[in-house]
Formats: C-alpha cells, structure tokens, sequence
C-alpha cells in the first residue's frame, strides 16, 4: 500500500502522459518540446518564467551563477509550493575550467532543537502532524547561498539577479496547473497547508476559500516590496533586523507547533562550501553534492554497482536492466539510510562509502537473475562502530541548471520541502519544514540514529545537483531534480540514459521511473513500458509496487553534437530557454 507521502508528491499528475518505449536504434539529436538548442547559454527549470528570468541575467552578460540565482528567485514567487528564499539548496558549480565547488545553503536547526524535537509521550508524531506551524522550521539557506557564490562567481551586481522576481511579484503571475493542484491538495477535512496563516489565504484563496483558479493573475506586494529592501540593501538584511524578527515570532508564536528560533539562530546562521563528490563511471567524471547531502553518494554507488554489468548492450526495453538498476539501488539506499548525515556531527565514513573495492564488493551481491534476500547496509571502511538504519521520508524541492557563454555550470536543488513548507508565511514567502526531513527518533533498537535532530544541524536530504564531465574533460551533462528521496533514483536512472543509452539529456529525464529504496519493495510508474515489465521483474523475485503517472520532475543540459541541448522532465511545467 502506498503511503500518504507519495500521494502528496503526485502534485504534478496533472497534464502527466504515458511514456513509450524508446527507440535506439537512430536516438533524436534535435531539440523538441520542452528542450531548447539554440544560443550561447541557456537555463532549464521547472517553470518557464523562472528559465526566463535566468536567461535574462545572460543577455545582460552575467554568469551561469547570476542565473541560477535569478532562477531560484523567480521561483519564490511562481513556484511558492516548492522553491524559495524561505528554504535552502545545494549548487555545484564550474565556472568553465573543469574545477567543481559545492555549496551549502541547507537549513539548520535552532539551538534549542533536541533529539526528542518530534516525540509526543515517547512517540514519533505522525507526519501529518509535524510538518505545519513552527517545529519544522529550519533557519532558511538560500540567501546566504547566494551571496556565497555570487561574490566567487558572479558577472552581474547583486542588484540585478532581484528585477525579474521583482516584476513578476509586483505584476503579477498567472497561477498554472501545478499550482492550483497544489494548493486544492489537503488534508481530510479539505484545508490546504497554503492558507494555515491569513497571509496565505488571502493570496491564494478565494472569498469562498476555494484556491485561485488556474489562469488567474496573483500579485504579491509583500513579497515584491521585501525583494526590492533585499536588493537594494544586500544578503544581511535577511539574517537581522526586521525580517529575522519576523522568522522567529512566525516560528515562536505559530498557530500549530509553536517552536523557539531566536534571531540568534537566524543571524549565526552560513553557507559552507563543501569538498564535492567524485567518482568515475565509465571514463565519466561524476561530481556532486557531499555530507548533508545523500544525493552524490548514492548516486555514484547506484552507478559504481553497476558497472561491470554491459547495460548498453541491454538496453532500457529489457527488463534485465531495471532488474539490475533496482539491486543496486536498494544496496546504495540502505548504505544511505544508516550512515549519511551532516558530517559536522557525526561521522560520516564518505571516503569509505565511495571506495571503489567496497562498491566492488557490494556489486558481487547483484544477481541477474535473483533478488537479493536479507538485504542490509554494508560496513564501508571507516564506518562507525555504532550506527542504525532509520529511514526518513522525503518530499517537495525544485532543480534548475544555468550554462553561460564562458562555459560556466550551475546544477542547483531549491527547497522547502514538503509543498508549501511550514504554511508559515513572512514577507509574501513560505518558510520552509525541513526539519521533517530528520530522523523523529534519536535512536533505534539502542544504538544512535545518524541523522538526529540536533541544534544547530542540518537534517539529511537528497537533493542530488550533479555535473557530469566526459572523457574529454569538458561537461558533457548537469542534471537534478525534485521528489524527496525519488531524486537520487531520478538522477541516477537520466546518467544511464545519457551515458549508456546514448540517449539524449530530453529522452533520459523522459523515461519510466522505477525506484528502489531500501527494503524488498520495488516501485514502478503507471502508464509506462515499465509498468508492462512488472511479469518478469516479479518472475526475478521483486516484490513490486506502483506509482501515479506525473510525479517526478528534473531538469538537465547536455553538450551534445557541439552544442548545449536543454531538457525538462515532461512530466513537468518545465521548459529550456536559451539566451
């Protein structure tokens, strides 16, 4: 039985269509849909006025960095379900030369946070319960991210990456499918986390406390006038004074799970960079996001596994691949769940996890004829004497990717979690609820769980911004996306398109999703060739589930045949736009 926590991800059902099986014989090179070729530089996201907005900072000459932010901007105010300063997000970044950096920007606990942050008498409360009001609430990233990369990278004034989210704030939006779904999806007794606060209700809602239908223009004032004060004044602005104000009497004074933030906590609040993650896969350099990221790791372990299997000769139309692409996902997933957390509390053994002999050795367990029985995390050289698996549901996010015409990349994950975060809402902007994606129970069967609550912490995620490099050195493919911990078997399943089914970047993202975690189910999605394999994928022994057409959504561009091809999930409002 699927959990509630995949039927709140299925916001995008809507518009969502069967995929057919994929020609290899000739794979298109052209740009079709919502993929786009032409231009010196190019931006791809989830919403088109958002790859708009970061086009424009490229017609102004700015970097993929002042893209990308003027991206992550724009989808505060377009996509305000998903993305936004209200939240935080990892960016993997080469500005042209072939060198990665990573950065930062996830949300951290408040001081106060404990490992009992989520019990009720003893007991995990139920998500449903956690996610709304001021407990969830992580000291938002984003802000502190940007300036962060800005001052590295950026062509354009600060000033600049603001007008297009300014415009669309102050003139107005028009409210899409994916939105109105978003906000008509509630609880029982039919309210949408969109209107917990009366900010929010009278944004989005009508005077009959319906959602806004689709087509209408929605103007956020609010949000305009706190983006222009943000401009204008810089990045601190965000972290003291009168906004941080805001955060910690929104979160304190909550009308559902009333939780203590400071301002303390917001103002000692920054982004870090990071070492990224690297890993070779088939003479491909595969970079991306570390500890407390999941997403890198995981990643490149579904991939190391798979390695010394010829899943090019396979192809995506034999159900020996899936079968394979799902044992090395749940032996990666489980290796996730117990020891990925933020490394700057406990010990994360990532040079162990990403050791080529010790993948090696979990490979040797893949059979491709058999399922793995008993399946359990490994013990990767430097893993900590005491640790336990706790899983720890996903949800929300937004991907978006930016090329300039020096050949800088950005790969960046957005989010605020779960659709609509906390429903708290500052400054025309929802906060996020990160802090659901902890563990709620500090330990389990006696031994610590890895990814606690703690103060100060960053709760684990997924997101998995990634840049890919092809034997030549140069980027060959960056690509990310958003569905909780579905990203990493979205990002993993478009790098096997690209690179072993010579696929372009458009017909990787556009495959079926099939997603593996940890434990004996598999789940495949309804509508797709894969749902017709599911005979001899149960013959192999899995134990298979299914999932609604339309919930995925990522985003990628690719250097192919000497140009950046761009290319949204179809399953998505998502579109490339060139410069």
């Amino acid at each position: 039985m699927l959990s509630r926590s995949w039927i709140l991800l299925a916001a995008s059902a809507l518009g969502a269509c069967a995929t057919p099986q994929i020609d290899t014989a000739s794979p298109a090179t052209g740009a079709t849909g919502p993929s786009a070729s032409l231009g010196t530089g190019m931006v791809s996201a989830a919403d088109p006025r958002a790859a708009e907005a970061g086009v424009e900072m490229l017609r102004q000459g700015g970097s993929a960095a002042d893209a990308a932010f003027a991206t992550l901007l724009a989808l505060t105010v377009v996509e305000p379900q998903s993305s936004g300063i209200g939240g935080g997000g990892f960016l993997v970044y080469d500005d042209g030369h072939g060198k990665t950096q990573t950065y930062d920007g996830r949300e951290t606990a408040p001081m106060a946070a404990t490992g009992d942050w989520f019990l009720v008498d003893g007991k995990p409360m139920p998500f449903d319960q956690a996610q709304p009001g001021g407990k969830s609430v992580g000291v938002p990233g984003n802000i502190r991210l940007m300036a962060l990369a800005h001052r590295q990278h950026g062509k354009l004034a600060w000033k600049a990456l603001f007008q297009p989210a300014i415009r669309l704030a102050r003139d107005g939006f028009a409210v899409t499918n994916r939105l109105n779904f978003a906000l008509a999806r509630g609880d029982d007794e039919g309210s949408s986390i969109a209107g917990l606060t009366a900010a929010g209700r009278a944004l989005y809602f009508g005077a009959d406390g319906k959602p806004l239908p689709v087509g209408t223009t929605i103007r956020n004032p609010a949000l305009a006038d706190f983006l222009t004060r943000l401009a204008e004044l810089g990045p601190d602005i965000f972290y003291v004074g009168p906004n941080a104000e805001a955060i910690a009497a929104s979160v304190s004074r909550a009308p559902h799970n009333p939780a203590p933030m400071t301002v303390g906590d917001i103002a000692s609040y920054d982004a870090k960079e990071r070492p990224p993650i690297c890993g070779i896969y088939r003479e491909y350099r595969i970079c991306g996001m570390g500890p407390p990221s999941s997403g890198a790791i995981t990643v490149y372990a579904i991939l190391n596994q798979l390695e010394r299997f010829d899943l090019g000769k396979l192809g995506p139309n034999d159900p020996a691949s899936w079968h394979l692409i799902a044992e090395s996902m749940r032996l990666a997933y489980a290796d996730r769940d117990k020891y990925l957390a933020d490394a700057d509390f406990v010990s994360v053994p990532v040079a162990g996890l990403t050791n080529p002999a010790y993948l090696a050795g979990r490979s040797a367990l893949i059979s491709p004829t058999a399922t793995i029985t008993n399946l359990s995390a490994g013990t990767p050289p430097g893993a900590p004497s005491i640790a336990c698996r706790a899983d720890t549901p996903e949800r929300g996010t937004s991907h978006f990717v930016a090329v300039d015409q020096w050949g800088g990349v950005a790969s960046e994950t957005s989010t605020i979690e779960s659709a609509f975060g906390s429903g708290l809402m500052v400054s025309g902007y929802y906060l996020n609820n990160e802090l659901t994606d902890f563990s709620f129970l500090p330990e389990k069967d006696g031994c610590p769980v890895a990814n606690r609550v703690k103060g100060g912490k960053r709760p684990r995620s997924s997101m998995a911004p990634t840049i890919v490099y092809g034997p030549d050195g140069r980027v060959r493919l960056a690509v990310g996306a958003a569905g909780g911990s579905t990203i990493i078997a979205q990002v993993a399943k478009a790098i096997i398109g690209v690179i072993d089914w010579n696929l372009p970047a458009q017909d990787a993202l556009a495959l079926p999703m099939l997603y593996a975690p940890a434990g004996d189910k598999v789940y495949l999605e309804r509508g797709t060739f894969l749902e017709g394999m599911a005979p001899q994928l149960a013959q192999l022994g899995h134990s298979l589930g299914f999932v609604p057409p339309g919930m995925f959504k990522a985003n990628a561009i690719e250097w192919r045949d000497g140009r950046w091809q761009g290319a949204a999930d179809p399953r998505s409002e998502g579109a490339a736009v060139s410069q």
